[in-house]
């Protein structure tokens, strides 16, 4: 039997929400790149668009049933726990559209159990969840399936009494969700950035003579472990997973660093006793990184542009990718391109604001454009025509001629 204060399929109401999802989130000139093999040219502009970016599944539908919920309780105050997704521009429809964003303004002690409260895409804590439950309002669960799966895996872990090393950003919404589902099932975890930080983790996991001591050890990870963990009792056994978004190869080797460090360990025999991983990368955000290597290795690149939210964790990592190309541009909108001299942009690795004089090269040039899975394909088709402007092509005077197909 179905529960009315817990929704996870929508309301049934696509069709009447169609046209303002078209009108929101559509572009003609996007449209325009897939027909014709993800290319054109303009003038002395050709203009080349990954073969797979911006929304995916899971941000379609979160997107669609915030929008329906809408539809459906026009008179009710609608909540969400936090960003919808990683996209500057989508959250502030929804806040066009009447919603309320629990964090700064409001907070849970605000919802009644009148009220509606949307899950985002990353999911929430155990205990945010607990929590509004407890209020009993309608909750409409947006949670995308891959952040699900990982959470299964979790849970996983926790029947053989494994610990859960997760590769991601410890501040993360999806992260500090799957912490939650870690401590809801009685296991500890321990988050880790990048493989610097696990070459820590696997020194303590062989027992080498200049591993950090246990002090040092949560001193170096206070942010990022369990309550009461303890190394040299909590990586004895180890489960690797991951934040969804994370980039692939440096998931997989992470998982690979774990389990030679508690092979040298405990030996090979032994290993299947203290380790297991699964890759828990999301199909898109692995999709749209190989499409990205597609278009870097496809050569020729004077520009790339790498468009989503600067809090977006699957863009930071396009934009990581592209820089062996060609000088690449994290931008969240075509605001950020000012002219042919200025373009502001993100730096994805020191996660502070830039501006790069000079960033389009004169005569001849060719652009490549991909975007992050929240990132929706107006948005796209609008830095694609913003570039054109700039070099005084306008494409309602003078359409785009595709380029002769491969």
């Amino acid at each position: 039997m179905s529960n009315p204060l817990y929704v996870q399929k929508g309301f049934g109401l696509k069709a009447q929400i169609q046209g303002v999802l078209q009108s929101d989130y559509h572009s003609g000139l996007v449209d325009l790149l897939r027909e014709h093999d993800y290319a054109l040219k303009a003038g002395d502009v050709e203009v080349r668009l990954a073969r797979e970016f911006g929304f995916c599944y899971g941000v379609d539908r979160a997107v669609d049933l915030a929008y329906e919920t809408r539809e459906h309780f026009p008179d009710r105050t609608i909540y969400i726990t936090n960003e919808i997704i990683h996209n500057p521009y989508v959250n502030r429809r929804l806040v066009e559209m009447g919603i309320r964003f629990l964090g700064e303004t409001y907070s849970l002690d605000d919802v009644t159990a009148q009220d509606v409260v949307i899950l985002p895409a990353f999911g929430v804590t155990a205990t945010d969840l607990e929590a509004l439950q407890a209020r009993g309002c309608v909750l409409v669960d947006t949670t995308c399936g891959s952040v699900l799966n990982v959470w299964r895996r979790v849970r996983q872990y926790s029947k053989r009494g494994f610990t859960a090393l997760i590769h991601g950003k410890y501040a993360h919404e999806e992260t500090r969700a799957t912490c939650s589902q870690a401590t809801a099932s009685g296991i500890p975890y321990l988050i880790v950035r990048d493989q610097d930080e696990v070459e820590l983790v696997c020194a303590v996991i062989r027992g080498d003579a200049d591993a950090l001591s246990p002090e040092a050890f949560n001193e170096r990870f206070a942010n990022a472990v369990s309550d009461g963990f303890d190394p040299t009792r909590d990586l004895e056994h180890v489960g690797v997973a991951n934040q969804t978004t994370m980039l692939s190869t440096e998931s997989l080797e992470i998982a690979a660093m774990v389990g030679r460090a508690l092979e040298a360990r405990y030996g090979s025999d032994a290993k299947d006793e203290h380790f297991s991983s699964f890759d828990t990368i999301c199909s898109a955000t692995q999709d749209r990184q190989d499409a990205m290597l597609e278009l870097g290795e496809a050569g020729g690149l004077d520009v790339l542009l790498v468009i989503g939210g600067y809090n977006s964790s699957n863009t930071m990592n396009l934009a990581i990718m592209g820089e062996r190309f060609a000088p690449t541009y994290h931008i969240n909108s075509a605001e950020e391109i000012h002219s042919l001299g200025r373009i502001s942009h993100h730096d994805p690795r020191t996660k502070t604001r830039r501006e790069t004089l000079d960033w389009l090269p004169s005569g001849p040039v060719t652009v490549g454009v991909t975007a992050g899975a929240s990132t929706p394909n107006r948005t796209v088709g609008e830095v694609i025509s913003r570039v054109l402007e700039v070099r005084g092509i306008d494409l309602r005077d003078k359409p785009a001629r595709p380029l002769p197909l491969a």
